[in-house]
């Protein structure tokens, strides 16, 4: 039944399948790439085009996996209003038919292609094996992975690893139109590396707190999350280890300079973002089913505030 301010298939109901509030978590992996291509190679070297796109890119891809999300799930009637605990879902509650969200889908995706096939003018042609990666697997979570519980290792590479990584790598190049198949290494530093590990264990967090209230109706639907293979109170001291490690790798690597700047920003990052996060997982520990959810935009609030205080300190270390 539709609700009485939401018609169907309505701009409005596009905006809530887009999911908004998620748009953050795809922002700050490419936000952190781009600071720490400011830091390496200064920032009048940097292509602002290339990163602009990596950023629309993220966001379309982000959107895309919502709608392909939404749509599967109503599928497999995993979006059952009466047993559902986060946030309503916009084609089991019919805001918008399967056969437009079908089309949405399509859409996004088609997009994203376009929007990120320029950046083989950046980085080569390994940028489309990076999209169609991003692609096939933003329909193998929803419909295969997320049920085996190999939704954390993909949260870590495509919200950590590739979005960093590959940012950096593309704003960092000389324009060049890299059309060529000849093989070539992506030179990309270390410490970007261990970054957008450390930044993907922080994103996983997200995940590990949506499938602890999900418990329950996970286990009673044979959904082997990683929180159901280890227990919910195993997964709440993994969700607070993946805070705390993540804030620890970011902080030394800004503090590795030993200069009173880089002592600086490095407590800032750690005191602000883990007295937010421990805050955060006290109450997770405490609360239970459709409560977990206001621990979901907190989580949320935490990763952005993270991926804001990392990216500023790289831009501040770039003068």
């Amino acid at each position: 039944m539709l609700e009485e301010n939401i018609i169907q298939n309505s701009t409005k109901a596009w905006i809530l399948a887009a999911r908004p509030k998620t748009l953050s978590g795809a922002a700050v992996p490419v936000m952190i790439g781009i600071a720490m291509a400011f830091r390496i190679v200064g920032w009048q070297n940097v292509q602002i085009l290339a990163a602009a796109l990596c950023l629309l890119f993220a966001f379309i891809m982000q959107v895309d996996a919502n709608f392909i999300n939404d749509y599967y799930d109503c599928l497999k009637g995993n979006d059952d209003s009466a047993t559902r605990l986060g946030p309503k879902r916009a084609c089991s509650e019919g805001w918008i038919t399967l056969p437009a969200m079908k089309h949405g889908i399509i859409i996004t995706t088609i997009l994203a292609c376009l929007c990120g096939l320029p950046l083989v003018y950046f980085g080569g042609w390994q940028m489309i094996i990076v999209g169609i990666l991003c692609v096939v697997f933003s329909f193998l979570y929803t419909t295969k992975l997320s049920y085996l519980g190999l939704g954390d290792i993909l949260v870590i590479v495509f919200f950590g690893i590739i979005p960093v990584c590959l940012t950096y790598y593309v704003c960092t190049q000389t324009t060049r139109l890299g059309l060529s198949f000849h093989p070539s290494v992506l030179e990309i530093p270390k410490n970007v590396v261990l970054t957008a590990i450390a930044c993907g264990l922080i994103i996983d967090t997200l995940l590990i707190v949506n499938n602890y209230r999900d418990y329950d109706n996970d286990k009673r639907d044979g959904k082997i999350t990683l929180v159901v293979r280890i227990g919910k109170k195993a997964a709440a001291t993994l969700y607070f280890v993946l805070g705390l490690v993540g804030a620890h790798i970011t902080a030394l690597l800004i503090f590795k300079g030993y200069r009173l700047l880089d002592i600086v920003l490095a407590s800032i990052i750690m005191l602000i973002y883990l007295s937010l996060h421990a805050r955060t997982y006290r109450k997770m520990k405490r609360l239970e089913g459709k409560e977990l959810n206001n621990v979901l935009g907190e989580t949320a609030r935490n990763i952005f505030v993270f991926g804001v205080l990392t990216t500023l300190s790289y831009v501040i270390l770039t003068f």
